[in-house]
């Protein structure tokens, strides 16, 4: 299940990338795309993960907001891997389709390592 919510995550990730893309091609287009397409993907995978992974259940608005924090704070290691692949392909090969591959590279990778980091500080089940 995990897997195929990292795919869905990473097809709204890069979907939402290329809209940004089509509708946007200033100096910091690139930059622009990763950011609202990193920010999408981890609304979507935030919500699956929870609901469907770790069936988790907040106590409460605010306990929810300090997961998704703590979520999103484990995201950002895994989304330097994952923007340092997608930089590196645009950088390397010049194109918009091995940009995108090196995207779904570094997704793939930054999405194993945020499971276990996920599982271990953020999802946890013993009271901390």
């Amino acid at each position: 299940m995990y897997s195929i919510f990292a795919l869905i995550a990473m097809i709204v990730n890069i979907t939402t990338q290329d809209i940004v893309i089509r509708h946007y091609n200033g100096a910091f287009a690139i930059l622009a795309s990763l950011i609202i397409g990193t920010g999408a993907g981890l609304v979507v995978k935030y919500v699956l993960d929870k609901r469907y992974i770790f069936r988790f259940h907040a106590q409460n608005a605010t306990h929810d907001g300090k997961t998704f924090v703590l979520y999103t704070l484990m995201g950002v290691i895994t989304t330097v891997v994952f923007w340092g692949f997608e930089f590196g392909f645009d950088f390397f090969f010049k194109t918009k389709e091995m940009r995108y591959a090196g995207g779904a590279l570094g997704l793939a990778i930054g999405y194993l390592c945020k499971y276990k980091l996920d599982k271990r500080y953020v999802f946890r089940t013993d009271p901390a």
